[in-house]
């Protein structure tokens, strides 16, 4: 559930944005904002959270993170004025990293590879069905109870996930682990993992082909309501194949853990990816989009995806033991840098044709792609063993 902060609150809100803007006599371009100062804090403090967390422990960064994350959920809820509610969404933000970057470290800190991929995948699930439930909870919170209430839920999902947390998790880093709390040291240490080219291609490799899919579920409005002709009461069925592929996909993921090397998985989620992907370019070159075929090139993605990604992120952590903390910031850093830029500028240039839709979802899983053959190709033995 920490996995899924940062997505889930990214998109609860985005039914809203109508009334929101009705209420506070707000533009679209000052609604643009809302969403831009949330991905900016969630792009910049995923760079601290985990270094932070290799000094201090995880716990700590955890609690704070989540009672920050509570507070600023509550001025959303109570804003006056556009400015207010960019203000607070900024600092959620920042605040929301705490939980992706520093739970992935945490599962790293407690099991052995094989059972680590299995807990990774777990997470994985969460991960991805949060972008694609989060609007369905916010529709119905906006529909009945108006706009404020989506924060006031978030707000309650903050209380309930810091009291569950202090209650139930425990400290993983020993203290002969932590590093020391100066800026020098922490200047080493991403100097470190910056100038490792592994750590590079890794987090290309994990963190931008999800905006495959991510596209199209930002897209959903208008890919959905414009191009396949649904009524609003049916998109449900776009988010219910795509969850099944990210569900499907990562329970894939578990039962291979430990038992097939992970570059034979990646290869494997690669492989499924980028045939589909060609599939469904070719399809929507040839014949106009439909929806009895359009939305399972999609499903069929996110599986692949599913499939994979739980097995980069654990060589992510691995490349550098010590600084298990920091490569899941820096890491989250680069996905949401990259989620950031197809949400506030890809996005909006290519949802009006469903060929440009598929030509972009090709373009992101061949940067990931094209990252993951350079490694292999390099460092050979990176992920060789089961």
């Amino acid at each position: 559930m920490l996995g899924m902060l940062g997505p889930f609150s990214i998109d609860t809100y985005i039914p809203a944005f109508s009334g929101i803007a009705a209420s506070l006599n707000a533009t679209p371009v000052q609604m643009q904002q809302t969403l831009s100062a949330y991905l900016f804090g969630f792009a910049f403090m995923s760079l601290f959270h985990g270094a932070l967390s290799d000094s201090v422990g995880r716990r700590p960064v955890v609690l704070w993170g989540l009672a920050a994350f509570t507070a600023a959920s509550m001025g959303c809820a109570l804003s006056q004025s556009i400015g207010q509610l960019v203000f607070f969404r900024a600092v959620q933000g920042l605040t929301t990293g705490a939980g992706i970057v520093v739970s992935r470290a945490v599962v790293r800190d407690m099991f052995a590879p094989a059972q680590a991929q299995k807990v990774m995948s777990q997470i994985t699930i969460y991960f991805g069905v949060a972008p694609a439930v989060a609007p369905m909870i916010g529709g119905v919170l906006f529909a009945h109870l108006g706009w404020h209430s989506v924060f006031w839920f978030l707000t309650g999902v903050g209380v309930f996930l810091w009291v569950a947390n202090y209650r139930l998790l425990p400290e993983t880093l020993h203290l002969s682990h932590r590093h020391p709390l100066k800026v020098s040291n922490l200047l080493q240490g991403y100097w470190k993992l910056g100038r490792d080219p592994r750590f590079f291609l890794l987090a290309l490799a994990s963190g931008v082909p999800f905006n495959g899919m991510f596209l199209y579920v930002l897209s959903a409005p208008v890919f959905l309501g414009e191009h396949l002709a649904l009524l609003p009461t049916q998109f449900f069925w776009f988010f219910v194949l795509t969850i099944s592929g990210i569900m499907s996909g990562a329970w894939v993921s578990g039962r291979m853990a430990g038992k097939l090397a992970p570059k034979r998985q990646i290869r494997h989620g690669f492989l499924i990816m980028f045939t589909i992907a060609l599939v469904n370019l070719a399809a929507n070159a040839v014949f106009p989009a439909h929806a009895a075929w359009a939305m399972f090139p999609v499903a069929i993605f996110a599986f692949g995806w599913a499939m994979m990604v739980p097995a980069v992120t654990l060589l992510v952590l691995d490349l550098h033991p010590e600084r298990r903390g920091m490569a899941s910031s820096l890491q989250a850093f680069i996905g949401s840098t990259a989620n950031g830029l197809v949400a506030g500028v890809v996005a909006p240039l290519v949802m009006h044709s469903t060929v440009a839709l598929a030509a972009t979802s090709l373009a992101m899983l061949s940067i990931g792609l094209v990252a993951w053959v350079m490694l292999h190709r390099r460092w050979p033995a990176i992920g060789s063993t089961a």
